[in-house]
């Protein structure tokens, strides 16, 4: 099948920004980032999550809403479009760091605008342990993530598994990325390259043999 627009998915420190720019190099495509630094209560969110959880929800959802928006008209769809995120990963966290009201609250506003939004060809949710994630957390360096709450991460990990063991709205990949770093073995990402191209409707899986340990 064709595949023109591609998501790429995964928990925080995963390398999801660090492969859709490898995959929009690849494919001469159009990049769309998730505008982390832009959310106003990230930073507090990380140091009180109960207090600031719907402020930050919240202004993710209508972020990424006006972002997809913006990006996709009738000139871009002619070409390859690879991002850094899936619109309706959203809820994901919402789950995680919202109280049962709010989530009501924000349910309502995502289901609303979530039939605007349109779905990947294709979506590929890396995965890794934990304890890789918080490695590479703390290597990038963001100021607002330093002494990253392990307990928190495995939550996430475990929300992003059960939501995509049951997710058959769109083609997925599934790549665990616990041993491999894409940037520097050039045959495992022409590996990944080929199982793109080779996708079906249905859910796949690619367990690259990578040289890191």
């Amino acid at each position: 099948m064709a595949v023109k627009y591609i998501a790429v998915e995964g928990p925080i420190g995963v390398g999801k920004t660090t492969l859709a720019k490898l995959l929009c190099d690849h494919y001469s495509g159009r990049l769309i980032l998730e505008r982390h630094d832009d959310n106003p209560f990230l930073s507090k969110f990380y140091k009180d999550r109960k207090r600031y959880g719907f402020q930050t929800q919240l202004f993710f959802l209508l972020s990424r809403f006006n972002q997809q928006q913006e990006s996709f008209t009738g000139e871009l769809l002619a070409t390859h479009v690879i991002s850094d995120y899936f619109f309706a990963k959203d809820r994901i966290f919402a789950t995680l760091n919202l109280e049962n009201d709010e989530l009501a609250l924000y349910d309502h506003v995502a289901t609303l605008l979530e039939k605007n939004i349109p779905l990947p060809d294709l979506i590929i949710y890396l995965t890794a342990s934990t304890d890789v994630l918080i490695g590479r957390i703390n290597k990038r360096g963001r100021a607002y993530e330093k002494g990253f709450d392990a307990d928190y991460l495995n939550k996430l990990c475990q929300l992003y598994s059960k939501y995509f063991f049951h997710f058959n709205a769109a083609p997925l990949l599934v790549v665990n990325t616990e041993n491999v770093d894409f940037t520097k073995e050039p045959e495992q990402f022409a590996l990944l390259i080929k199982k793109i191209e080779e996708t079906k409707n249905g859910t796949s899986y690619l367990v690259p043999s990578g040289s890191l340990k």
